[in-house]
């Protein structure tokens, strides 16, 4: 039988004097008092620690050792313990790959959601990729209105060079007739007499037909015979009556396919590009995973990287002066004739200062000129010997002395004209080119969390899904849109899904966490909050006790430790710890409901929440200044009895002094 409530007995850890509490299970229970009183003692170094150590002691011996071991609190009874959950404001520490998308899980199932449905397109020119079963393809093909005359037939030569008689000697030898030849339908007996200095488009014929009722089994013949023709891809091309389809791509639109041609691929492929991928999949989607992270800053969206502007301090010097100052040494011979071929490449004088060239001189000097071959010129006394290569730029000779220094105050001096900068591949996206150029109605997943929460979730609610992708989808955004409302209920609207966190505040990264939690739909849990109000605002708290409430209903117990007023209003539970701070506290002073505590003649807090006692708004205000007396810089608020109020007109922040 489940016990109905949590018994302490002598708990003494730290300033705790001896205390003994039943607390009652599946509620909302406030720890308050004030600060240092105790509170914490109680609730994360007492509960929450046993609650821990009892659940890692009934894991296997071999799962014990990867956790490490708990120490027994100070404490002599406890009984009717639940397995504890702590959600503290804490951030140091934390992966700078954890982001507000991981953190909450909704990273995971946005990437499941891109992986099923998600639209591939070409890296190189942006073209839509699909793969298509056979038996899609000719249920496609099938659709054409009865009577249509069509052509099935197999790509075989995309844009390559030569005569390739050889390849039409093995097609004749394979039984076929016909192809369409730069657009062109000739016979392959013929002699074609290709260019060999002409790129050359070739498609083999693999049938006529006509579109009727008893077409089908010869059709899916002529479709599985093109697609092992034509590596995963086939054509589909309408005719008209009596036509010998002499239309020649060079009078067709650039980049668009004659009129009643369509593309059909089995494979993912881009047909113009000719280039592969592999099917997406959630791995894709995870730059924590080497299949899908860029590989330029392995998943993190920013290096560590050499900035111009602290390399060039003095814009006035010229590039053979020390313009580039980490360069440190004058520039020999040998490096003056490489730089001197890139000047002479691009067109520039090396002498020029730094302020007077050009972006694309600057750009050649610091990033190099790519693939583009260069002819140097190295010049000794009567002899002048001259050879061809690729100039990779200054940049990249100090990231390669970079990597290769062992010396620490050498890696300190070229570290000083670095700076965190936005990866040049992905542009902060995370993930591999391929990866982004996955796309859901014009968005790919960085795009997608890239918004801030509230527009995330209006994207989402506003897609107009097919019946296809909406079963697919629907079990993935019914956990991703509850998630998202959670966080906008509890005012964290502005913060998007890619946001970093090591970034969040304490109280930030609290409710974040709190999602994840409610979204996890546990029961009987022992949860235990730290001050989940703090960096609130008031307009929000009352969202955020809802959700503390949303999650007592589903059969946990809430314990927070908080000196919110409007908190230990809505607690079913209050326990208040006193009667001082330190040595003075670690005692239980009141426990109730709120009208119990209220009566209370021991509470502190009792007094402020009966209106025994009040914080009087001060008549008379110190005149605001630059120079706050003391250094100090803000209006402090004032908290007395674990009931913290702010004064009701908050002086403005002065300018900060150095």
């Amino acid at each position: 039988m489940e016990p109905k409530s949590i018994t302490v007995k002598g708990a003494r850890e730290h300033n705790l004097d001896n205390v003994s509490l039943t607390l009652p299970r599946n509620q909302l229970i406030c720890f308050t008092g004030i600060s240092g009183s105790g509170k914490s003692s109680m609730a994360f170094d007492t509960l929450y620690a046993e609650g821990q150590r009892r659940y890692v002691e009934s894991l296997s011996a071999y799962a014990r050792q990867f956790m490490g071991q708990l120490q027994k609190p100070d404490v002599d009874l406890i009984s009717g313990l639940s397995p504890s959950i702590s959600i503290q404001q804490k951030t140091s520490g934390w992966n700078p790959r954890s982001t507000v998308g991981t953190i909450t899980q909704i990273h995971d199932y946005l990437r499941v959601w891109f992986a099923r449905i998600g639209r591939q397109h070409c890296t190189r020119c942006g073209s839509p990729i699909s793969a298509q079963s056979r038996e899609q393809i000719v249920a496609r093909i099938m659709e054409l209105p009865a009577g249509t005359r069509f052509l099935v037939m197999a790509p075989v030569v995309r844009g390559q060079k030569g005569t390739h008689r050889d390849l039409c000697d093995d097609l004749i030898r394979q039984g076929y007739i016909h192809a369409r030849v730069d657009g062109q339908l000739v016979e392959l007996t013929a002699d074609l007499s290709l260019d060999r200095q002409i790129r050359h488009d070739i498609d083999v014929v693999i049938d006529r037909l006509v579109m009727k009722d008893d077409v089908r089994s010869r059709l899916a013949e002529a479709v599985e015979g093109a697609l092992a023709l034509g590596k995963g891809t086939m054509i589909a091309l309408s005719i008209e009556e009596g036509s010998s389809v002499r239309r020649r791509r060079a009078e067709q639109p650039v980049g668009q396919p004659p009129a009643g041609e369509t593309l059909y691929s089995a494979n993912y492929a881009c047909a113009a590009c000719g280039i592969s991928f592999e099917p997406p999949s959630p791995q894709l989607f995870s730059f924590n995973s080497p299949t899908g992270m860029c590989l330029e800053c392995d998943g993190l969206g920013t290096r560590f990287d050499f900035d111009p502007k602290l390399m060039v301090p003095d814009e006035t010097k010229s590039f053979l002066n020390g313009a580039i100052a980490p360069m440190r040494k004058q520039i020999g011979r040998w490096r003056r004739h490489i730089y001197q071929g890139v000047a002479d490449q691009v067109g520039f004088d090396l002498k020029t200062k730094w302020k007077d060239l050009s972006k694309k001189a600057r750009d050649a000097l610091l990033y190099g000129t790519g693939d583009e071959h260069i002819t140097f010129t190295w010049r000794s006394g009567w002899r002048v010997w001259k050879h061809g290569g690729t100039f990779e730029g200054v940049i990249e000779e100090l990231r390669s002395k970079y990597r290769k220094a062992s010396a620490k105050f050498i890696r300190e001096y070229y570290e000083q004209f670095m700076r965190q900068t936005v990866c040049e591949s992905c542009h902060g996206g995370r993930l591999n080119p391929q990866a982004l150029a996955v796309r859901i109605y014009g968005k790919n997943l960085h795009e997608v969390e890239g918004l801030s929460i509230r527009e995330a979730l209006a994207f989402l609610q506003g897609l107009r899904m097919t019946a296809t992708e909406r079963i697919i989808a629907e079990e993935v955004l019914k956990e991703v849109t509850g998630r998202l409302e959670f966080l906008l209920n509890v005012g964290l609207h502005y913060l998007a899904l890619d946001r970093k966190a090591p970034t969040l505040s304490g109280g930030e990264s609290q409710r974040i966490r709190l999602a994840g939690q409610i979204g996890a739909g546990l029961v009987g849990v022992l949860y235990i909050l730290d001050e989940p109000s703090i960096g609130l605002h008031a307009r929000d708290n009352r969202r955020l006790l809802d959700s503390l409430l949303q999650l007592r209903d589903m059969g946990n117990t809430v314990i927070v430790v908080e000196h919110d007023e409007e908190t230990m209003r809505t607690a079913d539970q209050i326990v208040d710890f006193g009667p001082g701070p330190g040595v003075r506290g670690g005692k239980v002073v009141a426990q109730g409901t709120l009208a119990q505590i209220k009566s209370s003649k021991s509470s502190l807090t009792g007094d402020y929440l009966s209106g025994k006692r009040g914080i009087d708004v001060p008549t008379t205000r110190r005149p605001i200044t630059n120079d706050p007396p003391n250094g100090s810089n803000t209006a402090q608020p004032t908290t007395t009895g674990g009931c913290r109020r702010k004064t009701a007109a908050p002086l403005k922040r002065p300018a900060k002094t150095r």
